[in-house]
């Protein structure tokens, strides 16, 4: 005997998501997919790309409070702590004192951090490089305009 399949109730009260039509699962998609092809790349370098942005963040802002990376990062506060551990388990980065306020904690590159970013920085421009081949250079800049649009017009 065959399983049946449900069919949702028009009754029920909810709306059913045409998810060709979702602009959060779309983004969300291509974000994840984009993620696996940097993370691939990254591998070897013992960084996933996330790390690997926050140093490069890091790197070019200089030592951030959590809020600041977090905001920097356009991540929640939790998720940028649980990122930055590993980080300074490894000695990629310090987790300092602000010099106005011993509550504040400033997240700063370290000098291994700093050689480990400068390692990886081939890895990272070869998938840039995987990327535009499949999507276009040209578009892979659009889309990077237009994405931060869309974060400026979150916040």
């Amino acid at each position: 005997m065959g399983r049946m399949q449900k069919t949702p109730n028009p009754d029920s009260g909810t709306a059913a998501l045409d998810t060709a039509a979702c602009n959060c699962l779309a983004i969300r998609q291509a974000a994840r997919q984009v993620t696996q092809l940097y993370d691939r790349y990254m591998a070897a370098t013992g960084l996933s790309a996330s790390q690997y942005s926050i140093l490069a963040k890091l790197a070019r802002l200089g030592p951030l409070s959590i809020n600041a990376l977090s905001a920097a990062m356009v991540m929640d506060r939790t998720t940028t702590g649980r990122a930055v551990r590993p980080l300074e388990r490894d000695r990629l980065v310090a987790i300092d004192a602000g010099d106005d306020d011993a509550r504040t904690r400033l997240v700063r590159l370290t000098p291994a951090g700093a050689k480990r970013l400068k390692a990886a920085a081939a890895h990272w421009q070869e998938a840039q490089r995987e990327f535009e081949r499949g999507y276009g250079v040209a578009e892979a800049a659009d889309l990077r305009a237009t994405l931060a649009r869309v974060v400026a017009a979150g916040r």
